[in-house]
């Protein structure tokens, strides 16, 4: 199984370049309107200008739930009982994890999978659909008059309609669903759910909140900056929301079972303990004497009282 999980993720990675930096996937080509004003504002310039920009979005999305992961494993390890914690295992009959190991290795390993499984899903919708940016007439530059546009209701279909850059033409029509917005939800929902389900304060019950909205928040913002500068719709930032929610939400609780142990992991319960048995005395034979009742609990009503009587007298 750990060989097989490592082709699995090979093969995630693998996609993801293909994606991302090749054209092995052409973009699918959508008309427009003419002067269509949902589509025609003014260029935002290139993505390193951007106030959130992919480097930045792309550091935190990885610094944050590994710095989180590794300060609440290294804290659960060193304060849970030792009784309670996980023996160590052999994985795949070739590797002996230490538990504490085991568990970041597993976490993280599952976070990184999920990392790129968002951007699939997120560059597959982009091809696929082919939706337009808010700039997109701006990067475009088509030809009205070569088009023969004269009212905004016609509907340009022609593949070489636009004169401007090849490059920014192909980025512009990468709308649906935000990539950016998806993998900063992501990364959010798996910290949050994370710091909720794992982390234990003790003396205040408002450091956990405060963490979980400050971390959703900033997912949030992620996309509320590509709406303002133009670069998406709202309907991409919410669908790029919902894509790297649903990823971490399925992935944390049918995958890594909230980030318990499972029941194979749990230390072996101690056997039960009998009482001893009591042993007979003289190493004689315990036997069970019959219970014979007196004569006189057979008599009762005046009888048995005139029997009584009669003792006390002698």
């Amino acid at each position: 199984m750990f060989y097989f999980q490592l082709v699995i993720m090979a093969g995630t990675v693998l996609l993801a370049y293909y994606f991302e930096y090749t054209d092995t996937f052409p973009v699918h080509v959508q008309g427009f309107f003419c002067f269509d004003k949902a589509f025609s504002k003014p260029y935002p310039g290139p993505e390193d200008d951007s106030r959130a920009p992919p480097v930045l979005v792309y550091s935190l999305v990885t610094a944050i739930p590994t710095v989180t992961i590794l300060l609440g494993e290294l804290a659960s390890f060193f304060t849970k009982p030792e009784a309670m914690q996980e023996k160590t295992i052999v994985t795949a009959d070739c590797c002996y994890f230490n538990p504490l190991l085991r568990r970041i290795v597993r976490f993280l390993g599952v976070y990184s999978f999920g990392l790129f499984t968002t951007t699939i899903f997120a560059n597959a919708g982009q091809v696929v659909t082919g939706n337009q940016t808010p700039h997109f007439l701006s990067t475009c530059r088509p030809n009205y008059t070569a088009l023969g546009c004269h009212s905004p209701l016609q509907y340009i279909t022609e593949r070489r309609a636009c004169t401007g850059n090849p490059y920014l033409i192909t980025s512009a029509r990468k709308s649906f669903p935000s990539k950016d917005a998806a993998l900063s939800m992501y990364s959010a929902v798996y910290t949050v759910m994370y710091i909720t389900l794992v982390w234990r304060t003790k003396g205040t019950r408002l450091t956990k909140p405060t963490l979980c909205l400050t971390v959703l928040s900033l997912a949030v913002l992620v996309g509320i900056v590509r709406v303002a500068e133009y670069r998406n719709h709202w309907s991409d930032a919410l669908a790029g929301y919902l894509t790297g929610g649903a990823i971490a939400a399925f992935l944390v609780t049918c995958v890594i079972n909230n980030f318990q142990q499972t029941q194979s992991q749990l230390p072996p319960l101690p056997p039960p303990v009998h009482p001893p048995r009591p042993e007979p005395s003289l190493n004689m034979p315990m036997v069970a004497m019959p219970c014979v009742e007196s004569p006189l609990e057979k008599l009762s009503g005046p009888q048995g009282h005139f029997l009584a009587l009669y003792t006390q007298f002698l």
